[in-house]
């Protein structure tokens, strides 16, 4: 019999009707599977990491599906920074532009691989998270049947005949197991792991958040977002690795310093543009077009003229003076008239020529 899985079922911030039933529908599903644990939780972005809602996810030890109304990468990267750290489980509920999109980012991660990532110095519990976005579907059957199939992949484990017959086990059941196939008559049956699910629903409120997340796989840390942010969102921590420090600091609906990232590795989550609220193909597409896939008007700006417009507009909103392109441009843009173009410039210059 397999481990058991816990599910955390992340609900929408809008309430809509729709989502709501798809949301009621997918643990209504669950509760027919054994050894599935579901928990039910607000919007995971709005979330405090001292609320109840947190600290019950805190308390979850194994490998954890998050089923969400965020990006994959966004919901992952939501509970590295409240401390739920785990690897990236594979996810095959996919739509079709998201699978090459990966494809894409795979690449571009290869093309990339000399650059030190802020992930490569940290550790990660043992165990996988997998993320689930509810956008890409409207079905419930799809993402039970996604919930079923990363339940069947952890390993089927048993306990020894020994254990069952002393009536007891000292360590940890997860601790204890082994690989080996089992024979009927020593299964996990009666155990607690066959049992059908557990729905535990945690009920608060604490209002609708704006905070910039950071995706370490991404961060090379080189500090240019703490540069250009004037709100005192950023800080570093005791290895001066970046980290979000102050995030109720920042100007709701201001999504500045994540044009400015040479890495993509800044999202806001709940951001209208895909990219930036942390879809895949930003990633895969950040070498492209960088202006037009965040959001540039058609103008001519670039990603990090518009991003000082936007933090401008923030800094007059509270009765600062406006600093244009004086104040933290990115430290990239000081020294790119001093490098030869290569292939890749080559190539965008093509593509800008086209105007497409």
């Amino acid at each position: 019999m397999a481990k058991r899985i816990s599910v955390v079922v992340s609900q929408s911030p809008s309430k809509n009707p729709a989502k709501r039933k798809l949301e009621e529908d997918i643990v209504a599903g669950l509760l027919f599977e054994n050894g599935i644990d579901v928990t039910i939780v607000p919007n995971l972005y709005d979330i405090k990491p001292e609320s109840t809602g947190m600290l019950a996810l805190r308390q979850i030890a194994g490998n954890v599906v998050v089923v969400s109304w965020l990006f994959e990468r966004a919901a992952h990267w939501i509970l590295d920074r409240n401390a739920i750290t785990g690897h990236v489980g594979e996810v095959l509920l996919k739509n079709d532009d998201e699978e090459e999109d990966d494809a894409d980012a795979e690449q571009a991660d290869d093309e990339d691989d000399d650059k030190d990532r802020v992930i490569d110095s940290r550790s990660l519990k043992n165990r996988k998270i997998y993320c689930l976005d509810l956008k890409i579907s409207n079905r419930a059957e799809d993402f039970i049947d996604e919930v079923k199939r990363i339940h069947q992949e952890n390993a089927v484990q048993v306990v020894g005949l020994g254990d069952i017959i002393n009536g007891g086990i000292s360590q940890p059941i997860g601790e204890r197991m082994s690989t080996a196939p089992s024979d009927p008559a020593l299964s996990l049956e009666g155990s607690g792991l066959d049992q059908p699910s557990i729905v535990n629903r945690v009920e608060e409120s604490g209002g609708r958040r704006w905070y910039p997340v950071i995706d370490y796989s991404r961060c090379t840390n080189c500090m240019e977002c703490i540069d250009f942010c004037l709100f005192g969102v950023y800080g570093v921590d005791a290895v001066d690795t970046i980290l979000v420090e102050q995030p109720d600091n920042c100007r709701k609906g201001c999504p500045a310093c994540s044009r400015v990232c040479p890495e993509n590795a800044i999202m806001f989550p709940q951001h209208k543009t895909p990219a930036i609220a942390g879809s895949s193909d930003g990633v895969a597409s950040m070498k492209i077009d960088l202006s037009q896939l965040f959001g540039a008007p058609a103008d001519g700006k670039s990603a990090e003229e518009l991003a000082a417009l936007e933090r401008d507009e923030q800094l007059i909103a509270v009765g600062r003076d406006a600093v244009g392109m004086t104040a933290g441009v990115p430290r990239r843009q000081e020294d790119k008239s001093e490098r030869s173009k290569d292939g890749l410039d080559d190539l965008v210059d093509q593509l800008n020529d086209l105007d497409i």
